[in-house]
């Protein structure tokens, strides 16, 4: 092998060898980009579920909505921000109220009830919601003290 040669392949290995460096370089920098991007979204699916929180835990502490179905919703909500949270003794009613109400039809299904049962399922909410009344009253009040501390250290 020439002395041409052999350095014409010492320097077309140090240009891939540049190449690749570069490429990875670029690919870290793709991988930093994608991290900060699901980190903000993160971020905005917590608050935008802190908000809702805040609105539905208002609306139950005010009486304007069913508290069965303000702790169904807060339940969900809970579980999507962290589900560790519903294991919190504040939150266990919203999980309780779940498993209690799991069985019972909702939306298009509840339409293909006769009126009886459906009457039957309503008198079944009604009696878990007068049963935890206060448990899911002070519930709601615990949601609203979780977000009002969320950005203080629980993210």
């Amino acid at each position: 092998m020439s002395v041409v040669v052999g350095w014409s392949l010492v320097v077309l290995a140090v240009l891939v060898v540049a190449g690749l460096v570069g490429y990875a370089w670029r690919l870290w920098r793709e991988v930093q980009r994608r991290e900060v991007a699901r980190r903000e979204e993160l971020e905005r699916a917590h608050r935008n579920c802190l908000e809702s929180l805040e609105a539905i835990a208002t609306a139950m502490l005010g009486d304007q909505v069913d508290l069965v179905e303000g702790a169904l919703r807060c339940k969900v909500l809970l579980d999507i921000i962290d589900p560790a949270l519903l294991e919190r003794e504040d939150f266990k009613v919203f999980a309780e109220v779940y498993r209690r109400t799991e069985h019972l039809h909702t939306h298009s299904s509840r339409q293909d009830l006769s009126a009886k049962q459906r009457f039957a399922e309503d008198r079944e909410r009604i009696a878990l919601q007068e049963e935890r009344y206060t448990a899911l009253h002070e519930a709601a009040q615990k949601v609203l003290v979780l977000k009002s501390e969320w950005p203080a250290g629980l993210q």
